[in-house]
């Protein structure tokens, strides 16, 4: 009898480690180097709005990595255009491992008081930033920028 319940409860334990184990393992193939909320950034005068996640996935050289961008941007400016009304505008730059800065994602939203959903993907980053600024309707150049925000550096992990 005690052979018996020595074998039955070896069984539990093994079936529960593994049991314990498995989502464990699974998880970790799923799971990000870097990952971090970041935000709210704003534009000068606090009329446009930017938040969101970022998470950074390196290769198993630890050569190369993807980085994921998820993210809300506010269009917070409640004049009219007729008023100088502008929407809002982000903008998203990385640097490669050479240290050259380039323009990865921008995205500009229309819609007080409401928000505009973005996500995007860059590889071989060594760094991102985000710039939340003002554009007009119509426009193509960028106005009241809020600074620079680092959301990633790989001296970061």
């Amino acid at each position: 009898m005690m052979k018996k319940l020595a074998t039955g409860l070896a069984a539990v334990a093994a079936t529960s480690a593994l049991a314990l184990a498995l989502p464990t393992a699974a998880s970790a193939s799923t799971t990000d180097d870097y990952s971090e909320s970041w935000g709210p950034v704003y534009s000068q005068h606090y009329q446009a709005k930017a938040s969101g996640w970022i998470g950074v996935e390196w290769d198993d050289d630890q050569e190369s990595n993807t980085v994921s961008v998820k993210g809300k941007l506010w269009d917070l400016d409640n004049r009219s255009y007729d008023e100088g009304g502008k929407c809002a505008y982000v903008k998203f730059q990385a640097s490669d491992f050479d240290e050259d800065w380039s323009t990865v994602y921008t995205k500009k939203y229309c819609g007080y008081p409401a928000y505009k959903r973005f996500s995007f993907n860059t590889d071989d980053a060594s760094s991102i930033r985000v710039k939340v600024c003002q554009i007009d309707l119509h426009g193509s150049y960028p106005k009241n920028c809020g600074s620079w925000e680092y959301l990633y550096t790989n001296e970061s992990e």
